[in-house]
């Protein structure tokens, strides 16, 4: 789950971590307001007018812009809330703003000596711990510094038995080339973001940047944060903070029923019960000629209700050209399925126009393959995987 900026920061200073401190607002008098009590609480005479929405490089799509008087704060924030804001993290249509972020301005005037430095936490799947990966080029996209400047790139891997040791902490601040109050705030400062990291149950903290003030402060002035969906359950807090419009209606929907679906780009949707079948499944997509148009598990249960919820969602995208249907009957039997199928279709009428191909394998395989041969309907039934392959060719050609 995705969080706003606003919300992240709100993790990392529950934490003990320096923020940019800052006021939503959905509006501009809103915005105004909190920029007035910003300037009565921190002395700040400017102010950043940022974004919110669930996508990076929102600066160069014109949604993180500076406001040196009320005024522009109102005027900036008039203009942000509501546009469809585009960066290279959206879609073409981009993402429609319905909040921005008034922080303080922590870029003293006149400045020279402040520094920029990128951070994040993550899992580095490979080893399978946890990874503090960080370097002196805040502010940039870490891609472009990896792909120009690998060498500028520093991991740190934690034991997961012992967590964060301090001679780590250390060692991020060294290699930062900090000293004196900053290396010990900066120190202070990754010790913070790692425990926010584990004990939020998140699978990424990105901040970008990581600023070091003239008077060696270090605090967060952006924060990417995404919280493990199978967390939710013991981090109700953090639940309550899903902002909906940010997802995919088909994936809200989908959710809501129960069902675990991504949306994706192609052409054949997949209907499927298990994880690793369903990206098997996308493979053998992909090898016939098609693109995967989604990920669908329909989990253990695939009765005749749950087809159908499966079925309605899928054809909500208007790409898809063929549904995959591709169930391992091991708890669930593959007669319960073939019957849901054909029940599901009946249901359905005139709103299934796509050629449906149905493998089912598995306990009592040979009489849902029955089932589906003799319903009448325009399914078509496989056996094996390179079978079902050469009828989602065939049905594409």
């Amino acid at each position: 789950m995705n969080l706003h900026e606003y919300q992240g920061k709100e993790i990392l200073a529950s934490f003990g971590v320096r923020i940019q401190r800052g006021v939503v607002a959905h509006n501009a008098q809103e915005a105004v307001n909190a920029a007035k009590r910003l300037t009565a609480d921190t002395g700040t005479g400017w102010h950043v007018i940022k974004a919110q929405v669930h996508a990076g490089g929102r600066g160069k799509g014109g949604g993180v812009k500076l406001a040196k008087n009320l005024s522009e704060v109102e005027e900036i924030s008039g203009s942000i809330i509501g546009m469809q804001l585009i960066t290279p993290q959206t879609s073409a249509e981009g993402k429609k703003v319905h909040q921005v972020l008034v922080a303080e301005d922590v870029y003293y005037p006149g400045d020279s000596e402040h520094e920029e430095y990128y951070m994040s936490v993550l899992l580095n799947r490979a080893s399978g711990r946890n990874m503090i990966m960080y370097s002196t080029e805040g502010g940039m996209d870490i891609e472009e510094v990896a792909e120009k400047t690998p060498h500028l790139i520093f991991t740190e891997e934690i034991d997961p038995s012992v967590g964060l040791l301090p001679f780590q902490a250390r060692k991020i601040a060294f290699n930062l080339r900090l000293s004196g109050t900053a290396f010990k705030e900066m120190v202070r400062f990754v010790s913070s973001l790692y425990k926010a990291y584990v004990e939020s149950d998140a699978s990424l903290f990105e901040i970008n940047p990581v600023l070091k003030t003239s008077d060696d402060l270090i605090m967060a002035v952006d924060a990417k944060v995404t919280i493990d969906d199978n967390a939710l359950y013991r981090r109700k807090q953090y639940a309550e903070m899903r902002d909906l419009r940010e997802e995919s209606p088909i994936e809200v929907e989908a959710r809501s029923v129960g069902l675990n679906y991504v949306d994706l780009d192609g052409n054949v949707g997949c209907m499927v019960n298990g994880a690793g079948l369903a990206m098997a499944t996308m493979d053998l997509i992909k090898m016939a000629g098609g693109e995967p148009a989604n990920f669908l598990d329909v989990g253990g249960t695939a009765d005749a209700k749950r087809v159908e919820e499966a079925f309605r969602i899928i054809l909500k995208d208007p790409n898809v050209k063929a549904i995959l249907i591709n169930i391992f009957g091991g708890i669930v039997r593959c007669d319960r399925v073939a019957q849901g199928v054909v029940d599901a279709y009946k249901n359905m009428g005139d709103s299934i126009k796509v050629p449906i191909i149905v493998r089912l394998q598995g306990t009592n395989a040979e009489l849902a393959k029955e089932i589906i041969d003799n319903s009448g309907l325009a399914v078509h039934s496989a056996v094996q995987f390179q079978e079902a392959a050469d009828k989602v060719k065939e049905v594409l050609a």
